[in-house]
């Protein structure tokens, strides 16, 4: 572990906030609690602010933020926005807000529209990971990706200077390479190192190929997080080869550290998951570990 000192700066390209006596997370609000692909998600189906963020991380140098839209209310997802801006206008956290949209809604432009009005909205997330094992689905269908309403709803990104947050699983990133592109002048940020969720021979191979193709196309950058969901009782080396594999993949210039907290607080302290990454790239450059841990998530999110 490095000394305090030493560790770098940190920009975490991926968390989230959420208010429980105020807003409906259909995820964290019901009780009992629906069945999650995260696993027992009690221990954080409580409210968890900035100051919660911040005391998490510790002796990390956290100096700016990116939130990810957290399975807000599907009625009312500009309330989301609205509310994270009132806190980041107040608290000066988090830098950027990747908002929620659905983009095969027919009204989803007026929806964009009215997210961008909020300053530090710089992208949009639509969870499109289907699964067919039901409590690891984040949707009701699987071919969204390949559906002509959602695509011209993506297309809109571009009009809006959005970035999108993609969240797939590996048998659908064929169609994802596609969509990208298709896309090139829209920026897509692969979600938790691709979703290795699955972890026999055939499922890692398809996870490699197809980040292997994303990789491939320019304008695709991907966030290393949320590695601990798939894996609960994660340690170094259980998950160096999931980052070394995707830094291998796509460099140093297109790759983030991420939290995922507080989901990924189920699964090990804040502390515990930055030092791995710190010890993952010990042997790495200044410049490159300033890039992966801070620099990249502040150019991509533009912060």
């Amino acid at each position: 572990m490095a000394a305090q000192a030493d560790r770098p700066r940190i920009v975490d390209a991926h968390h989230h906030l959420w208010d429980l006596e105020r807003h409906v997370y259909p995820w964290l609000s019901p009780r009992p609690l629906p069945p999650a692909m995260a696993g027992d998600v009690s221990p954080i189906a409580r409210s968890y602010g900035v100051d919660d963020l911040l005391a998490d991380a510790g002796p990390w140098d956290l100096a700016k933020s990116v939130h990810v839209e957290a399975g807000f209310d599907p009625a009312a997802p500009l309330a989301e926005t609205e509310w994270l801006q009132g806190i980041a206008d107040e608290r000066g956290f988090p830098h950027a807000i990747v908002a929620k949209a659905a983009l095969h809604d027919p009204d989803v432009e007026a929806l964009l529209a009215a997210h961008v009005r909020h300053a530090n909205v710089r992208g949009i997330r639509h969870m499109v990971s289907w699964h067919p094992v039901p409590r690891n689905t984040f949707v009701d269908r699987p071919d969204l990706l390949t559906d002509s309403q959602w695509r011209r709803g993506f297309a809109l990104l571009r009009k809006y200077g959005l970035s999108f947050d993609l969240q797939v699983y590996p048998p659908q990133m064929d169609d994802a390479v596609a969509l990208a592109r298709r896309h090139l002048d829209t920026t897509i940020i692969v979600d938790h190192a691709g979703m290795p969720l699955d972890r026999d021979t055939t499922a890692l191979a398809a996870w490699r190929d197809g980040m292997t193709a994303l990789a491939g196309l320019p304008n695709v950058a991907v966030k290393i997080s949320g590695l601990g969901m798939f894996d609960h009782d994660w340690t170094v080396d259980s998950i160096r080869p999931y980052v070394l594999e995707t830094l291998d993949r796509f460099g140093t210039h297109r790759c983030m550290f991420a939290s995922n907290f507080p989901v990924d607080k189920l699964y090990g302290s804040y502390p515990a998951l930055f030092d791995a990454f710190d010890r993952i790239t010990a042997d790495f450059s200044d410049d490159e570990r300033q890039r992966l841990f801070a620099g990249n998530a502040e150019r991509l999110y533009r912060i």
